[in-house]
């Protein structure tokens, strides 16, 4: 058996061991937990760059080389084998359903597509020109007082409960929330389709007329849904934690995380990318605004190009172009001015050198928007449709986190740098 690999840390004259522990693959990670109690001092890492707050099983991302694994398995693969009810199964269960499995779950689902009556009444409290963000964070947050079955953390048939309740009534919720903006009645679910056509027709579909949706552009929504299940610890994923972390019931957990979700530098990208989009305006403005993103003294920049976490090509952008491709071809808009501005800004992406240097492709925001766009789905509502994916990420790292015995309350430390203890003065001789 290989020796214990150990870390030694030396503050004050003084060295401390700490153990160093590997997970199935990427870095190893120094297990500080003890740091405080054996030295006095904390970490400090704005932005928590450098820390594991937590063990997962469900998803892993290699930055370097541009790899998304849902339980082991590829992005690339499951996008193309399978479908967003199947990958659901598989970071909720940890495993891919087989047939059997997996009619019993899209059945289960299905059951529970509906929302409570009194909740269109609710609805009717926002304004409609209410950001789609704000009634949802409103609308999930309130399912706990409609849904008092499923709140017991403990009991693993609420958590279940309340997990399908939750990916059953996402799409519902949005596609209410879009109607009651436009002033249109709501569309009932209609069980007898998948999950992502249930949605369209949820959306464009009027009780004056059928509506059949297109296979084409449902299959590009679900496969939009299937690349936005699920991204690590990203910062709405560790506010879902954090918020469970303190016994919360899970309604009010997810609405935690679509609130951090809805700010632009998170979710909202694919929002800020086709507003940069119509801020440029016309293909021949392009030349100008490439000009402006590569000067390092302008404030404007480029939305949509380049990754945080991934240093190469996004793996979930190369699916997303294939499907916006398919989308445009479909609906014959390669020749609409705003598409043919955004393929311009895509080919000088993959062909200019300052891009290339610098590893700023198109990432998944920039094609998603896009396609979105083009599916009729109002830019307002790109961030409901993301919280509408990533509903089953969330739900599956907040069941593991509620599994896990060495999980505690999140309480992180800070580097305090305001004043040191002080004698409150009299009101005559305060300045």
């Amino acid at each position: 058996m290989n020796a214990p690999r150990i870390a030694t840390l030396t503050l004050d004259g003084k060295t401390t061991e700490f153990p160093v522990l590997t997970g199935s693959i990427g870095p190893d990670v120094v297990d500080i937990r003890s740091l405080y109690g054996k030295t006095g001092a904390f970490t400090f890492d704005p932005g928590f760059m450098s820390t594991a707050a937590c063990k997962s099983s469900i998803t892993y991302i290699d930055g370097d080389k541009g790899e998304l694994l849902y339980r082991g398995y590829a992005i690339e693969e499951l996008a193309v084998h399978c479908d967003f009810m199947e990958v659901c199964y598989l970071l909720k269960h940890g495993e891919l359903p087989n047939a059997v499995q997996k009619a019993a779950w899209v059945q289960d689902v299905k059951s529970h597509t509906m929302v409570h009556e009194q909740i269109t009444r609710f609805m009717q409290g926002f304004r409609r020109d209410s950001h789609p963000m704000a009634v949802l964070v409103g609308m999930v947050g309130a399912l706990s007082a409609f849904y008092h079955d499923s709140l017991d953390i403990n009991n693993p048939e609420h958590r279940l409960t309340a997990a399908v309740r939750l990916i059953a009534k996402m799409p519902t919720i949005v596609a209410m929330a879009y109607k009651y903006s436009i002033g249109q009645p709501t569309m009932y679910p209609c069980n007898k389709l998948d999950y992502s056509a249930n949605f369209m027709k949820m959306m464009f579909g009027t009780p004056c007329e059928d509506y059949e949706p297109n296979p084409v552009l449902a299959r590009a929504l679900d496969r939009i849904l299937i690349l936005h299940a699920d991204h690590e610890q990203n910062a709405s994923t560790s506010t879902v934690r954090l918020a469970g972390s303190s016994g919360a019931n899970p309604f009010a957990c997810i609405a935690a995380g679509i609130a951090c979700l809805w700010g632009p530098a998170h979710g909202g990208a694919n929002e800020a990318c086709l507003k940069m989009l119509e801020e440029i305006g016309d293909v021949s403005r392009v030349p100008e605004y490439i000009k402006r993103a590569k000067d390092k003294n302008d404030s404007f920049k480029l939305m949509g190009f380049g990754h945080r976490v991934y240093k190469n090509f996004d793996p979930r952008a190369k699916l997303m172009r294939e499907t916006c491709h398919e989308v445009l071809n479909e609906l014959g808009l390669h020749d609409d001015p705003l598409f043919k501005l955004a393929m311009e800004l895509e080919r000088i992406a993959l062909e200019d050198e300052y891009f290339i240097e610098k590893k700023l492709y198109p990432n998944v925001d920039f094609y998603s928007g896009i396609v979105q766009k083009a599916l009729g789905i109002p830019t307002q509502l790109f961030t409901g449709i993301f919280a509408m994916a990533r509903t089953i990420g969330w739900i599956a790292q907040w069941h593991e986190m509620i599994g896990d015995p060495e999980q505690k309350i999140g309480r992180p430390r800070q580097l305090y740098t305001g004043a040191e203890r002080r004698v409150v003065p009299p009101m005559d001789q305060r300045k």
